[in-house]
């Protein structure tokens, strides 16, 4: 893990909107996981992966709360300015309706371009807005998601802006109209959310003259497929929103199940992240160096 962002001198202001535009321009499809914490941002970059995903439903979940609109922006920004904190790659924010109408969508924009986001995900979902895979979702009228994208459009100096349309669940044949029509209204990218076979993928794209990025959620409606398919059906960008966080809640439950009925860690010490690699992963060390004052500390073998 870099610490070049408290080094003044070094660090300087990264654009990584312009990150993300190089990576759209490969036009191959790029994985970019879910990353609700700074934790999960560094593991990612240390494992390759080039650009994040904040996702509304990892981040409402890690809450104790569920993914009905319920977050703030506050919630969101302060998210947001950890993981690119953390990881200082582009990241992807998702947020649900953009908090408002458009004044304050355009406030939900200069808030994250301002902590160094890279883009920002807006839906065109009425309140109380649900995951894009359950039924019974509301959509707001066309002009008014228009109207919020414009506003995006115009408050973004360099994030870009991907707008998202959960009318496929109703029609298939709006949900591209509409997703044409907020390509024409400044979106930079294209997000049709709940895809339900790779022939709805493939016409898609076919359909749409803008990037299209790909929900890749486990338990939805989008069949599971592999990054190298989505490459074949021509969409730029696939997310994995809630993977990683459901991988870690489902260890923790374990972990916390065989603590209660067992009464000790000892059986589950091998699973766990030791302190050495731990430190290594959130770059304890850099820190100490950097601050000659500290001592480096001496960790027992096989701490």
């Amino acid at each position: 893990m870099s610490i070049d962002w408290l080094d003044g001198q070094t660090q300087g202001r990264a654009n990584r909107a312009a990150a993300l535009r190089d990576l759209l321009a490969r036009k191959q499809s790029v994985a970019v996981p879910g990353a609700p914490d700074g934790i999960t941002a560094v593991m990612a970059k240390k494992a390759g992966f080039e650009a994040l995903y904040l996702s509304g439903a990892a981040v409402s979940a890690s809450m104790a709360l569920p993914d009905l609109g319920m977050l703030t922006l506050e919630d969101v920004v302060r998210r947001a300015r950890e993981v690119v904190r953390a990881s200082g790659l582009p990241l992807i924010v998702d947020c649900d309706t953009g908090f408002g109408e458009a004044l304050s969508v355009m406030r939900t924009v200069r808030e994250l371009e301002e902590i160094g986001a890279a883009c920002i995900q807006i839906e065109d979902q009425q309140l109380p807005k649900k995951c894009g895979h359950l039924n019974d979702k509301a959509i707001v009228p066309i002009e008014d998601m228009c109207a919020k994208i414009s506003a995006a459009k115009q408050a973004s100096s360099e994030i870009l802006i991907c707008a998202r349309t959960d009318a496929v669940s109703q029609s298939f044949d709006e949900g591209i109209e509409r997703a044409n029509r907020y390509a024409a209204a400044g979106a930079d990218i294209i997000f049709v959310e709940a895809l339900t076979s790779h022939e709805q993928m493939r016409t898609a794209r076919a359909r749409i003259k803008a990037p299209l990025l790909a929900n890749m959620t486990e338990f939805g409606r989008t069949p599971q497929t592999s990054l190298s398919d989505f490459n074949a059906l021509g969409f730029e960008l696939v997310i994995y929103p809630v993977s990683a966080f459901r991988i870690a809640a489902a260890s923790i439950r374990a972990f916390l199940s065989e603590l209660k009925t067992q009464g000790e860690v000892g059986k589950s010490v091998e699973r766990m992240m030791t302190r050495s690699d731990l430190y290594k992963t959130i770059g304890y060390y850099d820190y100490e160096a950097l601050d000659a004052k500290i001592v480096t500390t001496s960790l027992e073998s096989g701490a």
